[in-house]
């Protein structure tokens, strides 16, 4: 287990709104109190008390305050504020102490530890995106180190899920019109569904394409989808996006400063394709589609089809996938981030 500042789980559970008997799906975190400080000392009746935990998992909390108890203080999650959002790395070096104390949440809650979903619209789903890895449809190249993660997040890969649709936004995430899933139930959101029925420890967020024209701010939707997300305990992961739909930047900067102030993982994608033929997007007519191989699988990562968007999309997201489980289980990284130039 990485390092973590002390009583890491104690700060996220203080602010999860929580009382005996409530639902899952009626949890809420608000940002304010992501980043309050937390000092005191809990106990088990300290918990009972406050209703933060149900009684059948106190037995649970002196096995994960030992394990959350720190050697040493971590290094800082991020040195570059938002507006540098251009700057920052493709894949995330690390991952932040909340972050891993939002997992061991998770872990609580029942969530599953070799589980991700994906969050978008057409950019997320199978089978372009990550699918090939299921399939068997894939060559490696000299990546072969990110077998281990395929192999670790069996039936993730390939999952279609409830909440990744085609022209989805943040506010479609959110909303029961948009869930037409069989599984899920009418009064459901498509976000909150997805979680109920995968049960991830971990979550792609791409989204922004569709929000460029929408109506509601997409700093306000995009938050809520965070917050509804670290209440079910499941670890975050922002992406940027290629285009620029919006034509100012202002959204990946919106994601950009949503992930420095919750101190999320972020997958720049908009900097990995700024080195492709077309910025990795499909020309002249859609400029938000990502380009892809004729000839070949969009798994294909050996160095001829990393020209693709698709195919850097799918290499790159895997190496965030990578870098976060690594962090989480607390293996050394066999891929060290470093800036494109």
């Amino acid at each position: 287990m990485k390092k973590l500042y002390k009583g890491t789980l104690l700060l996220v559970l203080s602010f999860v709104l929580i009382s005996c008997g409530q639902n899952e799906a009626e949890i809420e975190i608000r940002v304010a109190q992501t980043v309050e400080a937390i000092s005191v000392t809990w106990t088990q009746t300290a918990q009972a008390e406050a209703g933060i935990l149900p009684p059948q998992t106190l037995e649970l909390v002196p096995t994960l305050q030992a394990t959350l108890t720190p050697t040493s203080t971590p290094e800082p999650y991020s040195s570059l504020p938002p507006e540098a959002w251009r700057e920052w790395p493709v894949i995330p070096a690390n991952i932040s102490a909340k972050m891993l104390a939002v997992y061991e949440l998770g872990r609580l809650k029942g969530n599953n530890p070799n589980a991700f979903t994906k969050i978008g619209d057409c950019h997320s789903m199978p089978p372009e995106f990550f699918a090939v890895f299921e399939e068997n449809n894939y060559d490696l190249g000299e990546f072969g180190y990110l077998q281990e993660t395929i192999d670790y997040f069996p039936g993730s890969f390939a999952r279609q899920g409830r909440a990744a649709k085609l022209g989805l936004t943040a506010t479609g995430v959110l909303s029961v019109l948009w869930n037409d899933w069989k599984d899920c139930t009418s009064m459901e959101t498509p976000l909150d569904c997805e979680y109920r029925l995968q049960q991830p420890s971990f979550v792609i967020i791409s989204l922004g394409t569709n929000d460029a024209n929408g109506v509601a701010p997409f700093e306000t939707t995009l938050r809520r989808v965070i917050d509804v997300t670290i209440g079910h305990g499941v670890v975050p992961i922002l992406a940027t996006k290629a285009d620029n739909a919006e034509g100012d930047n202002s959204i990946n900067e919106t994601i950009a400063r949503l992930a420095y102030e919750y101190e999320i993982p972020m997958w720049n994608f908009w900097r990995s394709v700024q080195p492709l033929p077309d910025q990795g997007v499909i020309l002249p007519d859609h400029r938000e589609h990502l380009s892809y191989p004729s000839i070949a699988s969009t798994g294909d990562l050996r160095e001829e089809y990393l020209k693709f968007g698709y195919n850097t999309r799918n290499l790159t997201g895997l190496q965030v996938l990578d870098v976060v489980r690594r962090n989480i289980i607390g293996e050394p990284l066999e891929f060290i981030p470093t800036p494109i130039p």
